[in-house]
């Protein structure tokens, strides 16, 4: 990048997040750590990556709510200045049956899955549109392939989050692209990350790799998040409303 670039990366203190801000460090961006209650982790990543002369700046806030994440923008402003690219990157992953279904949980993962993306996703718009005085930037929404594949049992509503990420994806692409502002998604597959342990942690996660992944072997976060980064930059300068998957063929 020829100029210090502002990068928001929600759900940062671990996983794909914490991959994410490492890639995005290499690359000399300034970052945003938005996490809700790991503050230790993010406390640590934020030294670590201070520690390779880049400016980084740890935001706490649960992004299903909306005045936390105008909160925390208002935040980024004050810390960092402009913002120039988005990684919707928060989440859960959930595994209940239909008929265990009911306001909480259901409410719950829509929460952190998907309306977390709107609200963030509308203070991002708000900063860098170019019909609002922005100089644009870059949107990256967190999928997964469980939104094409339905996921693993007890799946359906985990899966029906992401495929309204997925649409949502598309639908905000065609809204924004002549306001200098590109919209892409990545659907993980099998990624090793502590998120699995809702269905019995990596170790069972690599053994279904085996036999589940064409390429026969799980991925790892870095591998998403030099994806994430390279839609995040100048480089996709033309890649706009896209769905990249990165699941080893699955």
């Amino acid at each position: 990048m020829s100029q210090a670039q502002n990068i928001l990366i929600t759900g940062a203190s671990r996983g794909i997040g914490q991959a994410i801000a490492r890639q995005a460090a290499q690359q000399g961006w300034s970052i945003g750590l938005n996490y809700k209650q790991s503050q230790t982790e993010a406390m640590d990543l934020a030294e670590e990556l201070r520690a390779t002369g880049v400016k980084v700046v740890c935001l706490q806030a649960d992004v299903s709510q909306q005045s936390e994440v105008q909160r925390m923008f208002r935040e980024f402003d004050e810390a960092l200045g402009p913002l120039h690219a988005l990684i919707n990157n928060a989440g859960i992953l959930a595994s209940f049956l239909i008929t265990q279904v009911d306001e909480t949980n259901l409410h719950q993962l829509y929460g952190a899955n998907v309306f977390s993306a709107y609200y963030c996703a509308r203070e991002a718009v708000l900063r860098m549109s170019t019909t609002s005085g922005g100089t644009g930037g870059a949107i990256v929404n967190m999928s997964s392939v469980a939104s094409r594949l339905g996921g693993l049992s007890g799946g359906s509503a985990y899966a029906g989050s992401k495929g309204a990420l997925d649409s949502f994806n598309l639908a905000l692409a065609k809204e924004v692209g002549t306001q200098g502002i590109r919209v892409n998604a990545i659907r993980p597959g099998l990624i090793e990350t502590e998120i699995h342990n809702v269905h019995g942690g990596v170790a069972q996660m690599q053994n279904m790799a085996k036999t589940a992944v064409p390429m026969g072997r799980s991925g790892t976060a870095q591998e998403v998040a030099k994806v994430a980064m390279w839609l995040a930059g100048p480089d996709a300068s033309y890649v706009h409303g896209s769905i990249v998957d990165v699941a080893g063929g699955r």
